[in-house]
């Protein structure tokens, strides 16, 4: 059986932590800017830690962990 290979982007997107939860950056950060609240830019500052069913997911596409 031949090893599974990691997908690309999720190495780039993605980091898990040490009780397995899944960190992602948030979206819509990078243009349009003016047209959300000053409130809505704060808060996707960092990254943020995705549901259950979405790190499940992320989990698939990396079978070996990223790091």
């Amino acid at each position: 059986m031949p090893k599974a290979k990691t997908k690309s982007s999720v190495k780039k997107r993605f980091k898990i932590t040490a009780t397995g939860k899944v960190l992602a950056g948030p979206g819509k950060k990078r243009h349009n800017l003016s047209a959300r609240s000053q409130k809505a830019i704060r808060s996707n500052r960092g990254s943020q830690v995705l549901t259950p069913m979405d790190a499940r997911t992320v989990k698939q596409w990396a079978p070996y962990g990223l790091g």
